[in-house]
């Protein structure tokens, strides 16, 4: 067989065995002189989720890459997304600390872009929201829009 129609070999330098255990020195030297064929990954068989299971259930579940466990997230829902950008939008506003707990500057057409996201989300769900979600986002944009002032001046 000749050089082209030899194809390539796959090395196997990965710092863990099939197992998911950590391989010692002598074992990775070892690897990096040979040639080893591939090995495959351990395969689970699928799961059904439970009809109401939704991805972020899932998610939360697994554990993360080095082991350690991930933290239970909040359902995804509606309530969920206006929240989640009315924090943005204190932080755009310098309301509250950065993720290293720093202070942000204000930004204030970060802060603008949002607010008129949550209103056009209220504009498009007019009449489709129940009576807590209606409340919540007329809450939360009367809240931002005054902050925004305040800080604009």
């Amino acid at each position: 067989m000749s050089e082209q129609e030899k194809g390539f070999t796959v090395k196997d330098r990965r710092r863990f065995d099939s197992s998911g255990e950590s391989r010692d020195e002598a074992e990775a030297e070892q690897v990096k002189g040979q040639e080893q064929p591939p090995q495959p990954e351990p395969q689970a068989p699928p799961q059904e989720p439970a009809p109401e299971a939704g991805v972020q259930e899932q998610v939360a579940q697994e554990p993360g890459p080095q082991g350690e466990q991930r933290h239970q997230l909040p359902p995804v829902d509606f309530s969920g997304l206006i929240l989640s950008l009315a924090h943005a939008t204190m932080m755009h506003l310098g309301q509250i600390p950065g993720p290293n707990g720093q202070p942000m500057p204000p930004e204030l057409d970060l802060a603008r872009h949002t607010i008129d996201t949550i209103a056009m989300l209220q504009e498009k769900t007019k009449g489709n929201l129940d009576p807590e979600e209606k409340k919540l986002i007329d809450t939360a944009l009367v809240e931002l829009r005054m902050a925004f002032v305040k800080i604009a001046g």
